[in-house]
């Protein structure tokens, strides 16, 4: 029988409602273990229903920039909530919207200048892509259909980023409905990594071949600047990228960067474009946007890109929208957050995060069972030597099992062991974390033969 949901409900009411009516993301309900209930968060720690405080080293999926709960982004939603709510944002605007708007055409390189919002990373790319294919369409070239991409690439779940992204590996059960796009080779490189010139150069040659080609009927690349996330905290490095923009530019070839998940300080710059020293034509924005605290994104274009839109007549228009468009607490929350990430104390919060995962990584020298250790910014990840490295590794969910055992939110992506933690993060709360992964490594010598973890 049903509980009254109109009465308080006890923990093992609400888990056996989850477990009746909610589907979870990334799950197999098959085999996973109960979700677990979170009563409250603050900083970096979650509180469970059962009173455990866990340690959330992956920022609750990349999202929570500076902690959960963040006081600042609190008022400033609730002081936004008794003023305005909600908005159409066809024929209306705001000033979070607009002051949203152009501190972020501020911060970013110059040129980029246009803002279009909508609800998260997926949506941000969806709006990327058809921007790109509609703007050669109204500029009398609608050949150019095609889209580059990376191997290992992740964009999202929509139809079009899937697409952008089917060189994850993910979607298989949709490659009839995707889009065309051509997957390059990704020069994927770490700490130590001798080959890395060749990758790089193969990627290049790749890239070339095509655009000899094929150039003329592509539409824009798609690239996550630096680092891919979801394929496994892949990295690459700054000249990589400098490089793939020079050749798009001297075909005429738009490039976008997804910077939804390294924007806003995750790879020690604001933006990782900045580190690249390249001026994408658009660059898709969400994740950290908002602090956390609400799905919120933004698609930013250069303004020669908008004025393909502009005609006297509509079907030259950008016919694309949201419900909660540049919704106003959504905005509110941004400008707070921003304020945040704009002080010199966050910036050195970031640059000792840094520091201290750069410094663990010296001591996994040798180290027989963790390679191709890597850093960048507040990010820092190893590999686990076994024999399946995919994102469906039996490993993972072992090794997650493992973590929170010890009140630790880890969550490899197969073997990829990774950190991403939110900037509030105290040096002892990352000092249990770096030992709990030696730990896991010192716990057998074959994850896969460790018969509790099974």
């Amino acid at each position: 029988m049903s509980p009254d949901l109109t009465q308080p409900l006890t923990q093992d009411d609400l888990l056996a409602l989850d477990r009746r009516h909610i589907w979870h993301p990334f799950t197999q309900a098959e085999t996973a273990p109960p979700a677990l209930l979170v009563s409250r968060a603050k900083g970096a720690i979650l509180t469970l229903a059962d009173g455990r405080n866990v340690v959330d080293l992956i920022s609750s999926w990349w999202v929570t920039l500076h902690g959960h709960a963040e006081p600042s982004i609190a008022r400033a939603i609730a002081e936004q909530a008794n003023t305005l709510e909600q908005l159409i944002f066809a024929d209306f605007s705001h000033e979070p919207a607009i002051r949203l708007a152009a501190r972020l055409a501020g911060l970013l390189p110059a040129g980029l200048t246009r803002v279009f919002f909508s609800d998260d990373g997926s949506t941000a790319v969806e709006v990327a892509l058809k921007i790109a294919w509609q703007s050669w369409r109204n500029r009398g070239e609608p050949q150019r259909t095609n889209v580059l991409a990376f191997e290992g690439g992740y964009h999202g779940d929509t139809l079009g980023a899937m697409s952008a992204g089917q060189g994850s590996g993910f979607y298989e059960p949709f490659r009839s409905l995707l889009a065309p796009v051509t997957v390059l080779p990704y020069p994927a490189t770490w700490i130590g990594d001798d080959e890395v010139e060749a990758k790089e150069a193969a990627s290049l040659s790749a890239l070339d071949r095509w655009l000899e080609t094929h150039g003329a009927e592509t539409a824009a690349l798609i690239v996550e600047p630096l680092v891919q996330g979801a394929g496994g905290m892949r990295m690459c490095r700054p000249s990589f990228l400098g490089a793939v923009a020079s050749r798009l530019k001297d075909a005429g070839i738009l490039l976008i960067f997804d910077e939804v998940m390294t924007g806003f300080g995750r790879t020690g710059s604001l933006f990782a474009c900045q580190q690249a020293g390249v001026t994408p034509d658009i660059i898709c924005l969400s994740k950290g946007l908002t602090g956390g605290f609400l799905p919120l994104s933004a698609t930013i274009c250069r303004e020669e890109l908008y004025e393909a839109f502009l005609a006297g007549s509509f079907d030259r228009a950008f016919a694309h929208g949201h419900s909660f468009t540049a919704n106003p607490l959504g905005c509110a929350a941004a400008l707070a957050s921003l304020d945040l990430l704009e002080t010199p104390e966050c910036a050195a919060r970031r640059a000792a995060i840094a520091a201290r995962h750069h410094s663990w990584l010296a001591t996994l020298a040798g180290h027989p069972r963790l390679i191709h250790p890597r850093s960048l910014g507040t990010i820092v990840a190893v590999d686990l030597a076994c024999d399946n490295a995919g994102y469906t590794s039996a490993v993972a969910p072992r090794l997650k099992r493992f973590f929170l055992d010890r009140n630790l939110l880890i969550r490899p992506l197969g073997p990829v062991i990774y950190l991403l933690p939110p900037y509030c993060i105290e040096d002892e709360l990352l000092d249990l974390a770096y030992q709990a992964i030696g730990d896991a490594c010192q716990a057998g010598a074959d994850f896969a033969a460790v018969a509790d973890w099974t």
